[in-house]
């Protein structure tokens, strides 16, 4: 009878990898979980190189092997997941970073990309004798036009507001001065009228100005440097210089006021919750990527206010806007919403500036208190 052979000495058996085992498990785990897959992928990988080189001192092929062809398969399954949870978290991790941000900070460093092909190129019209000037300002772009009111002598420094006109295109014309209908007077020409010092710059891209139109973005540092101006006039409060804009002229205020506290007050007429909810043809950047939107998006960056705001609008007019607008304005805020009953998007522009006007003239308390009544319905 022949003799066994001698028996293997402990040490010389073959053990099972260890990383043969975690790929088989992990492997497992990731026809489920997804989550494991790239664990069992280097487990795998790593276990048949070491069963290799071990020389028959390691074993676990098949393991290892089938881990892999799990994993494998799992990859479709992982790479559908992580697409639907990695932008979660990342919005996720966005919104906490933003709920301690302003709209000046998250800016910074961000340059947007436009489409300059839309821009309107004419100049200014000089406006009537003594109802207005053509003055220009310097802006981060360069110089800017602006059409500047008279300002009365005297040893009392004036109250100053800023006006921005509605529209896409930038520019000043003759509607600052134009005889206007009652319900839709969108001259602001009620402030200058009661001894308010108004200003209405152009911006970038507008007239024939350098840079071009960015649509809610570089114009917002245009209007600051239209206040930097306006401060700098001899017989100007520098302390009294109001913001008030119509239409996309109230989007621009409700942004700037979400990026500086240079105004004593700002006034919104008729803006919308998000600069791409006009409509992408009126946009001039890229409506589908995400920095550039956010950071056009006045209801996203409403708890940075730290200047009182009033948001204004006829209950005829852009009022869906207006109640979504309202509904996110965080608690505490110096944001007031007045909606106008019975009139629409244009006609609470004169009675309500009447309003403003009186009120700026006796404004000179620690804190600005503006109140509105009702002006009577349009017919």
């Amino acid at each position: 009878m022949t003799p066994l052979p001698p028996p293997v000495p402990v040490a010389q058996l073959p053990r099972t990898s260890a990383l043969a085992v975690w790929s088989l498990i992990l492997g497992l785990l990731g026809l489920f979980l997804c989550f494991p897959v790239l664990g069992a992928l280097i487990c795998g990988i790593l276990a048949l190189v070491k069963i290799k080189e071990s020389g028959g001192a390691l074993r676990g092929n098949g393991m290892a092997i089938a881990g892999l062809v799990m994993s494998v398969f799992a990859l479709p399954f992982f790479a559908i997941i992580a697409s639907l949870v990695i932008p979660i978290i990342s919005m996720s991790k966005q919104k906490e970073q933003e709920a301690t941000m302003t709209l000046a900070e998250a800016r910074q460093g961000f340059v947007t990309k436009v489409n300059g092909e839309a821009d309107d190129r004419f100049a200014p019209t000089l406006p009537p004798r003594g109802t207005l000037r053509l003055v220009s300002y310097r802006s981060p772009v360069g110089e800017l036009a602006a059409y500047l009111s008279p300002i009365a002598e005297g040893p009392e420094k004036k109250p100053a507001i800023i006006w921005l006109v509605g529209g896409f295109s930038n520019s000043i014309s003759e509607v600052a001065w134009d005889e206007a209908p009652p319900e839709n007077d969108q001259s602001a020409r009620v402030f200058r009228e009661r001894g308010v010092v108004t200003m209405y710059p152009s911006l970038r891209g507008g007239n024939e100005n350098p840079g071009h139109r960015e649509t809610f973005f570089g114009e917002v540092d245009d209007v600051l440097a239209a206040a930097d101006f306006l401060a700098q006039q001899p017989g100007i409060d520098p302390q009294r210089i109001y913001l008030g804009g119509h239409s996309t002229g109230g989007t621009l205020a409700l942004l700037v006021a979400e990026s500086s506290t240079r105004f004593r007050a700002i006034f919104a007429f008729g803006p919308v919750a998000r600069a791409a909810d006009y409509g992408k043809e009126f946009m001039t950047f890229d409506v589908t990527g995400h920095n550039e939107k956010r950071l056009r998006e006045p209801i996203r960056w409403l708890r940075a206010i730290r200047t009182p705001t009033y948001v204004l609008e006829g209950e005829k007019g852009n009022i869906e806007s207006f109640h979504e607008l309202a509904k996110a304005a965080p608690k505490g805020s110096p944001l007031s919403f007045h909606p106008v009953p019975g009139h629409d998007h244009f006609s609470p522009l004169r009675p309500i500036s009447e309003q403003i006007a009186t009120q700026i003239l006796t404004d000179t308390g620690p804190v600005p208190k503006f109140e509105f009544q009702q002006p009577p319905p349009r017919k």
